[in-house]
């Protein structure tokens, strides 16, 4: 039996992967997604969104697996209802915060249900809302929020910096948190017990699924801890050459029906 003849989930990132740009699926995406469920092969997202931000794809796929959000730090099911949760160190997140402001990059804070930011004019504040589809709370000081945090982002249009804002928060969090590059633009900080590969153990348990009969698809350097954490992995062809480079196949582009060609050659057709 070949690895994709194994398959029983596949596991996909969200933006970049399963929607176009203007954040809509094509009917070649829901068909595949839907030969999926009559294989009998369960389907399940994950995304640095939060769960409210991956709520317009729950009627269009008919999602029954739980879904994780913030890479990880909370999964839901598919009426939003709580199912586990990673929540930040407080003195873990004041220092993730601190480094953030310091790199010269604006900081957001997800807490619980609530996207906690300072300047509604920042930064891809407006692209944001447009794609998580709810309005973030505008506050004086973010520390109202790091409590209960569950993901800290830093933002900026400047690569190179946020490059290096990356590079700190590694060096200086190391292990007490993980530190992941979900968009040029952003950089997600987390519990350490979240992020896309721990996404793949959890669904493993919670669907009780080996992880080598997962199949994982993505597009960003996130998306190669659930890579490695997986039986087969599948990169789409707009991700950079690092991440092509960690799969074990590269489908076409998300703009030319990438998802809906892997799942088709993959896992549907059987053929490697």
């Amino acid at each position: 039996m070949s690895d994709t003849h194994r398959i029983r989930l596949v596991l996909a990132d969200v933006d970049g992967t399963l929607v176009l740009p203007d954040k809509t699926i094509t009917e070649r995406a829901r068909a595949a997604v839907r030969r999926l469920d009559e294989a009998g092969i369960a389907f399940a997202v994950t995304s640095g969104r939060p769960p409210r931000g991956m709520a317009m794809l729950v009627e269009p796929l008919a999602l029954t697996t739980p879904i994780g959000g913030f890479n990880g730090a909370l999964f839901v099911k598919p009426d939003m209802t709580i199912i586990e949760e990673h929540v930040f160190d407080l003195e873990c997140a004041e220092e993730a915060i601190e480094i953030v402001l310091q790199s010269g990059l604006d900081a957001w804070v997800y807490a619980g249900a609530d996207w906690l930011i300072r300047d509604p004019k920042a930064p891809h504040v407006e692209h944001e809302q447009w794609v998580v589809k709810f309005a973030p709370k505008i506050v004086v000081d973010l520390g109202a929020g790091l409590d209960h945090a569950v993901k800290i982002t830093g933002v900026s249009d400047d690569h190179d910096k946020v490059a290096r804002c990356e590079a700190a928060l590694r060096d200086q969090l190391g292990t007490r948190a993980s530190v992941v590059r979900s968009q040029p633009y952003y950089i997600d900080v987390t519990h350490p017990d979240a992020n896309k590969g721990v996404v793949v153990g959890t669904l493993s348990k919670l669907l009780s699924v080996a992880p080598d009969r997962i199949l994982t698809i993505g597009d960003m350097p996130s998306d190669t801890l659930m890579f490695a954490k997986s039986g087969i992995s599948v990169a789409m062809g707009n991700a950079e050459d690092e991440v092509k480079a960690r799969a074990k196949f590269v489908t076409d582009s998300y703009e030319n029906e990438g998802f809906a060609k892997a799942m088709e050659k993959y896992v549907l057709g059987g053929g490697a």
